[in-house]
């Protein structure tokens, strides 16, 4: 048996290099019957007589999975931020950051399109990049050439992720040539409404494995718990609370609220706060069978 990574999956088969060979395997039967997948990005164990003729036998534990892409093991996320068209989304940057921390995922924030906001938009959104600069890498198409997004990464397994039209597509194409990812209006339009098998492939780039499918644009938050939720608040620092456990809604002496109040926490991270909150609570118990 041999050890191996999950380079490419498509239509029921998972390529695995090993010392510059690849294999072409299938999982066996038993997966299915435990309700288990293979993924790209998955540490498996296989059997192969062939190159071409192998066999998945175990798939190690994961760290973390993705739903979309669909990829295991997932130790940085791009995540594309629109500055202008589609319009910014401090909730749906916020859901994502939220999710990558639970997941710990390595955000890397890069906000597109900032060339398209005239100087009052500008001036507001760059005072929001220098906030999130305090706690996340940031990049900015404006500035920074997109190759320096992956200086100091190294055996990385790497996502793109953000919503959509903010350009995921042109910075995957920038960071890996091979792909020629079709991108804008047009592509959207003639996608609309197929079903194609989707290959889904990791890309060796400068010394990382770069996923080649972007991710989606929609965010729900999963299993995550309301007690939970402050902590992957990477700028929540609960140590000033007068309540050990502050939730941060309404408690008395919550050192949280009094920086919202003193401009120190964005009050649009509050506000995305307090909604994340209200969804949690209205969400129903998943029970497992």
């Amino acid at each position: 048996m041999v050890k191996g990574l999950i380079r490419q999956s498509l239509s029921g088969y998972y390529d695995i290099e090993v010392d510059g060979i690849e294999y072409r395997t299938r999982a066996r039967g038993n997966f299915r019957k435990k309700g288990q997948t293979p993924l790209v990005g998955d540490w498996v164990e296989f059997k192969a007589d062939k190159p071409e003729e192998g066999y998945i036998l175990k798939i190690y534990p994961r760290t973390n999975t993705m739903i979309r892409p669909p990829v295991a093991n997932v130790d940085v996320a791009i995540v594309v931020t629109a500055c202008k068209e589609p319009k910014f989304s401090s909730n749906l940057l916020d859901r994502q950051l939220v999710m990558l921390e639970k997941n710990n995922i390595r955000p890397l924030l890069y906000f597109s399109k900032e060339d398209l906001l005239p100087p009052s938009e500008a001036e507001k959104m760059r005072e929001i990049m220098a906030y999130y600069q305090k706690y996340y890498l940031c990049f900015s198409s404006q500035t920074d050439e997109p190759s320096t997004i992956l200086t100091g990464l190294k055996n990385d397994i790497v996502v793109v992720m953000g919503q959509t039209g903010a350009g995921k597509s042109t910075l995957l194409n920038t960071l890996a040539p091979q792909l020629q990812l079709e991108t804008g209006e047009v592509s959207k339009a003639l996608s609309r409404g197929r079903h194609t098998t989707r290959k889904t492939a990791l890309l060796p780039v400068e010394g990382n494995l770069i996923a080649d499918t972007p991710g989606f644009s929609s965010f729900e938050l999963l299993d995550v718990t309301k007690e939970q939720l402050p902590l992957l608040f990477t700028d929540f620092d609960q140590r000033g609370c007068k309540f050990r456990g502050c939730l941060h809604l309404n408690e008395p002496h919550c050192a949280v609220k009094d920086k919202v109040q003193k401009g120190e926490i964005l009050k649009s991270r509050y506000d995305n706060y307090i909604q994340f909150q209200n969804e949690l609570k209205r969400q129903k118990p998943k029970y497992k069978k």
